[in-house]
């Protein structure tokens, strides 16, 4: 006969998130390896993931977590590596901070430009921007390319963001890319390793966003 399968009643999109927090609380109990606001940017990125064994691989930091709500607060631009990673950026949290949220893929005349130089779309997408990053938020979570870029830019001395995340996913270059940024001076979240994506990035900042949006009430 078929096992019994106990569902969880919570049905609405709050309802079933608010549950999903509190099922990775009790599973991760205290000590956390990351406290209050850290903790909430970790959980989301468990919850994003539904995966509790990213925790010994995230890196946060409270100077990012605090560069990355103030930029939110001061409405800055969240530029992102993907559309996807846009997407996962919902209005409801964004307007109200007056933040605008560009992904490089929409940049006009990026495939020309790339075709021409022989690199990604995304690197083409970095250089394109490099130069007006100060202050704003870097979000990468697909491409490699977009991050090493970046480093290279800040490298030859382009205006730092407030925050660089980066948790790009994948074979080649992820991981690599990922160990250089947290090498790297600048304020960052990543993920170490083969793991990431354009939702786990994504959800830093919905996290920050949070975060952004209960100091304003």
């Amino acid at each position: 006969m078929p096992q019994t399968i106990e569902l969880d009643p919570a049905a609405t999109p709050q309802d079933i998130e608010n549950r999903s927090f509190a099922i990775i609380d009790a599973e991760i109990p205290e000590p956390r390896p990351f406290q209050d606001g850290l903790w909430q940017v970790a959980r989301r990125c468990v919850h994003t993931l539904g995966d509790t064994e990213i925790l010994a691989d995230l890196r946060l930091s409270g100077k990012g977590l605090a560069a990355g709500v103030e930029a939110l607060r001061h409405g800055c631009t969240v530029f992102t590596d993907t559309r996807m990673a846009a997407a996962g950026l919902p209005l409801r949290r964004m307007t109200p901070l007056g933040v605008t949220v560009t992904p490089l893929m929409a940049l006009p005349g990026l495939e020309d430009t790339a075709r021409r130089l022989g690199v990604t779309r995304s690197r083409a997408g970095v250089a394109a921007v490099a130069d007006r990053l100060a202050g704003q938020i870097m979000v990468i979570g697909n491409a490699p390319t977009a991050l090493l870029a970046l480093l290279e830019a800040l490298e030859r001395g382009a205006p730092a963001p407030a925050l660089i995340v980066g948790m790009p996913v994948g074979f080649v270059n992820a991981a690599q890319s990922k160990e250089l940024l947290h090498q790297s001076p600048w304020p960052h979240f990543t993920l170490l390793g083969r793991k990431g994506g354009s939702a786990v990035a994504a959800a830093c900042v919905n996290a920050l966003a949070e975060l952004a949006l209960a100091r304003r009430e």
